[in-house]
């Protein structure tokens, strides 16, 4: 019988155990993974927990439908700020610190959104949220460029937002069952409490690269080093921002990014009360809001695999603009194709259908984030994500102006489908062949 003894920094196996590992082919990077999935699932059960409990934080803090427009763009403000020095962090003092941290602030503020006694608290506490959630995908996916080599890349983010969009998926109902028992204030106490939990996990057993794990063997390690090229090591020299933000490459995925996290954030914000102006309620609102997001479940495993697979038999280049150009086109003529149903449910089914073509592409963004960015992989993903949180932002004020002033809610959706067919076009001139370094 065997044990392993934790001493901090360094995890000190039995000398037989070892030994096995040093020789055998371990799948320490399949428990990696498993780790970033447990974290994608939380992030999305605290950020989607509030659009389902809207109506009871709206009356008892006494809210109008623009005010709760604000606390949920106040997340993704503070979310934007942040994101691009903490992907930054992340590529310099290595993903095992920086997740620790990142997943211990957002969880603390998770529990404090249940104390809420005000507009103005309310505001505070998401947009403190916000901030420290900041950089968690683009630590993420620093985590994989770091741990899986190139052929895996894909697949790997597809698994990560697939863990995050199931969770978001099951959130309505989980949300909408318990709120039969507890008060919206305790769930944000029992979720917030979730993410301490993994932060312990992750510090104690988690290391920045193979060659720190001692759980690695040999014949792991070699296959993950030799698929990294020039990726290894932290970014310790100075970035070299205007030359990162100038590139082609880049600024076409920020746009393109932009597009994307603009539309998905209805589906996580308002569609619950776009629901219900169409005259569903109860779980048959619930699992029609979660649906989106439970079918881009399985649109991230399989876009993951798509991308991975047509960079294998079409070229990098052609694999990643395929599959991410053609995913954004489906989801804005799906999208459009929503608001002309005259049926609330077919309506929300192809709505559901838009979100999760939109959400097929992350294995193909993520994964050109990772192909053009080395070393500063984490910089780049921040680069492209926080253009995503600018579209968050002002998702959830536009929708509620423009349903406003237009008196429907078609609208915001033919403006969402637009948006996503000018991201397909934004694919054209990406090429993760080309290193922002060269």
């Amino acid at each position: 019988m065997t044990a392993d003894i934790d001493t901090g920094a360094t995890t000190v196996s039995s000398p037989a155990r070892t030994t096995a590992a040093a020789l055998g082919h371990t799948r320490v990077r399949y428990k990696v993974l498993a780790m970033t999935m447990v974290l994608g699932a939380i992030t999305y059960l605290d950020r989607v927990t509030i659009s389902v409990a809207r109506p009871d934080v709206a009356r008892d803090l006494n809210l109008s439908p623009t005010q709760m427009g604000y606390v949920f763009s106040a997340f993704y403000v503070a979310y934007a700020l942040f994101e691009i020095p903490t992907g930054w962090w992340g590529d310099r003092a290595g993903t095992r610190r920086v997740l620790t941290r990142i997943v211990c602030w957002w969880s603390a503020f998770t529990v404090l959104t249940g104390v809420a006694f005000s507009y103005a608290s309310l505001v505070a506490i998401r947009f403190l949220f916000g901030a420290g959630e900041a950089g968690a995908l683009p630590n993420a996916a620093r985590t994989f460029s770091r741990w899986f080599p190139r052929q895996e890349r894909g697949t790997a983010q597809g698994i990560f937002f697939m863990s995050m969009h199931l969770a978001g998926g099951l959130t309505p109902l989980l949300v909408t069952a318990l709120l039969m028992f507890f008060s919206w204030r305790s769930l944000f106490a029992l979720f917030g409490s979730l993410g301490f939990v993994w932060s312990v996990a992750w510090y104690r057993w988690f290391r920045d690269s193979p060659a720190e794990h001692p759980g690695v063997g040999a014949a792991e390690r070699e296959l993950i080093e030799s698929g990294l090229g020039a990726d290894t090591g932290h970014a310790l020299d100075a970035t070299q921002w205007k030359r990162l933000l100038g590139n082609r490459t880049v600024v076409c995925l920020c746009l393109m990014y932009f597009t994307q996290a603009f539309g998905g954030t209805f589906y996580v914000t308002w569609l619950p009360t776009y629901l219900a102006s169409r005259g569903l309620t109860g779980m048959t609102a619930g699992i029609l809001a979660g649906l989106p997001l439970i079918l881009s479940s399985a649109a991230d495993l399989l876009g993951g695999v798509a991308t991975d697979r047509a960079a294998r038999r079409l070229g990098l280049r052609l694999g990643r603009i395929t599959i991410g150009g053609g995913a954004l086109a489906a989801a804005g003529l799906l999208t459009i194709a929503g608001a002309f149903v005259a049926s609330p449910v077919a309506a929300a089914v192809l709505i559901a259908f838009g979100g999760a073509s939109s959400n097929f592409l992350l294995g193909a963004a993520w994964g050109t984030c990772v192909d053009i960015g080395g070393r500063r992989s984490g910089a780049v993903s921040a680069a492209m994500n926080t253009s995503g949180q600018v579209g968050a932002i002002l998702s959830p004020i536009l929708v509620a102006e423009v349903v406003r002033r237009f008196s429907q809610w078609s609208a915001p959706l033919y403006l969402t489908g637009v948006l996503f067919l000018l991201g397909a076009l934004c694919w054209l001139w990406v090429d993760p062949t080309k290193p922002v370094s060269e």
